[in-house]
């Protein structure tokens, strides 16, 4: 749903990449070795969906690795 709420954050998202702040914040998380980034990732690995997704994957023997879910890029 869009609220006024997310409307406002939409907004100001769009203010930062407008102004280059994202950017900016972009590059350094990159020379930075990206940690807030890698933690964001880790922290979605971690999530509920994705372990019972893993699971209900292993149930599925026509799913091979690699095939539809690439855990290297994705």
């Amino acid at each position: 749903m869009v609220t006024a709420e997310t409307k406002q954050e939409m907004k100001k998202i769009l203010d930062e990449i407008q102004t280059g702040e994202f950017a900016r914040e972009w590059i350094l998380e990159n020379m930075a070795g990206r940690p807030r980034f890698q933690a964001l990732r880790r922290r979605g690995t971690e999530h509920q969906i994705e372990q019972v997704g893993a699971g209900l994957r292993d149930m599925m023997p026509w799913i091979r690795k690699g095939k539809l879910v690439d855990k290297s890029r994705n």
